[in-house]
């Protein structure tokens, strides 16, 4: 039976419900990170242990993503969003009302589980609900919300916890998720979906959940364990390997998969994934590494770590009903194209930064990547989603997203690795050099250590120490520079046309494929 197309009673109560429900779940990916300490010493736990925070969250997270298909078929768009939004409310209740770190880990892990087909299933269902020619600027403001959310996360994390308490991190959730799905329920009301009964995957299922968890834990731990020198990484590999495997062939072969894998085959869906997911790969290695070095190594404290950072966020927001407008009417690759010479532009210009610079250049510098970034994700989530069939997009989006959070999760732990490891291979290779029969060296010891060889050594190793780290950040900023550049080549493998054909199970009804 065809149904007309479906419109919200009030298409900009509908927006803001589904927008503030996804604000509010991308928030909680970061918004805890800089209370860990506060939350280790309440509760009485190592900062080791409290980082299991942030893991079980990701590690549930990463498992609900690619479901989102197969949930959407059985439950149905709308049901399932609101749903998930008011038991991510009630998860985030009963984080802020954990008494010991193992009861929140816990509700943090249903918290990441709930939070999985949100992100999705409101690229979907803005779609759905939006004419053809406004599309654009429904993932547009989808695209703002990517880049501002996890900005904001730890700034308003580290202000909530300095003035109130950390649980309030957790409690501002309750009472916008309730907000919100409820407009959402009654802004969507009588929308057609189409339901199906399909049969539960356990083989897909099961594989999935060992998998992923095993290679989320794996990246997270990875770091600290120091790799494969450590038999517990090393058998988490093992796991992750063969479950992998497992999951792939099986569900490439299976009549009815959990995880939909044959969206590869659409060309401009299997170009678009992998350029949204190699690209915020290094966008978010970057966003890791800065904090970092401004940090450790010229000694900003987390707020003006945040400050110098946050301008990044500026252009987007400001650009973003501009490129939603008007991109629609460019080839979507060209305006990608544009964003990552833009962001090379600046991973090199950060290559140039020295110990000695200032507050003004590294602020200026985000400013200005944030122009790239207000280009990048509306263009190539069009491309993602353009060649899916209506009733794909929800399977698409919750499989592009896995995805490209798996890749921030690689870069998350890959950043720190090399920026320490090739710290230690210029550390060798500068000091290679100094011997105490050197007159320079010799200089040195009368210098810093008033002819103590002992305290001429110390003062000498940090040093060379905070020079190896900053020749080890511009490797790293040339590296993200040159990969940027790469991925105009993979995004001109999508063709047009790009613009999505249709909005999730309502079109499937209405008619659609």
């Amino acid at each position: 039976m065809n149904h007309p197309s479906f419109r919200p009673p009030n298409l900009t109560l509908a927006t803001i419900g589904l927008c503030l429900a996804t604000f509010m779940q991308v928030l909680d990916t970061t918004i805890a990170n800089v209370s860990l300490p506060t939350i280790a010493g309440n509760l009485g736990v190592s900062s080791d242990q409290s980082a299991w925070v942030i893991t079980s969250f990701a590690v549930s997270n990463a498992i609900a993503l690619p479901l989102t298909g197969f949930l959407v078929r059985r439950y149905g768009e709308t049901r399932l969003f609101v749903l998930a939004t008011l038991l991510f409310s009630l998860a985030s209740l009963l984080c802020g009302v954990a008494q010991s770190m193992g009861v929140l880990v816990g509700f943090r892990a249903l918290q990441g589980a709930v939070a999985g087909p949100m992100y999705p299933i409101t690229q979907s269902l803005l779609i759905s609900i939006y004419p053809a020619n406004k599309r654009g600027q429904a993932l547009a403001l989808l695209a703002m919300i990517t880049v501002v959310a996890p900005i904001a996360g730890p700034i308003l994390g580290g202000w909530i916890t300095d003035n109130y308490s950390w649980p309030w991190i957790f409690f501002i959730n309750v009472p916008i998720g309730i907000f919100a799905s409820w407009v959402v329920a009654n802004q969507m009301k009588g929308r057609p979906e189409k339901l199906e009964k399909p049969k539960m995957d356990y083989v897909g299922l099961i594989t999935l959940v060992i998998g992923v968890g095993a290679l989320q834990v794996l990246l997270d731990k990875g770091n600290d364990l120091d790799w494969f020198e450590s038999s517990f990484i090393v058998v988490l590999g093992i796991i992750a390997a063969v479950s992998l495997t497992v999951f792939l062939i099986w569900e490439m072969t299976d009549k009815d998969p959990i995880v939909n894998l044959r969206l590869f085959r659409h060309r401009n869906f299997a170009a678009g994934t992998v350029t949204l997911t190699l690209g915020y790969a290094g966008f978010f290695g970057m966003s890791l590494l800065l904090p970092l070095w401004l940090q450790t190594q010229l000694h900003y404290t987390s707020v003006w770590a945040g400050l110098a950072t946050a301008p990044i966020g500026v252009l987007p927001v400001v650009l973003t009903p501009f490129v939603g407008k008007y991109a629609p009417r460019f080839d979507l690759r060209v305006l990608a194209s544009f964003s990552f010479i833009v962001l090379a532009a600046t991973s090199f210009m950060r290559a140039a930064f020295t110990i000695d610079v200032d507050f003004a250049s590294v602020a200026l510098v985000q400013l200005l990547m944030g122009l790239g970034v207000a280009f990048y994700f509306m263009p190539v989530l069009s491309i993602v989603l353009s060649d899916l069939h209506p009733h794909e997009i929800s399977a698409g989006s919750g499989l592009a997203t896995f995805l490209r959070t798996l890749g921030g999760s690689f870069a998350a732990s890959l950043t720190t690795w090399i920026w320490q490891h090739r710290a230690i291979e210029h550390h060798a290779r500068l000091t290679e050099h100094i011997s105490v029969y050197d007159p320079a060296t010799q200089h040195a010891i009368t210098q810093f250590g008033q002819g103590s060889l002992a305290r001429a050594a110390t003062v000498m190793d940090q040093l060379v120490q905070g020079q190896a780290l900053m020749m080890s950040t511009i490797d790293y900023f040339n590296m993200l520079g040159w990969l940027f550049l790469g991925l105009i080549a993979v995004v001109f493998f999508a063709k047009p046309p790009f613009a999505p054909k249709g909005g999730g199970a309502s079109a499937a009804a209405a008619g659609g494929h």
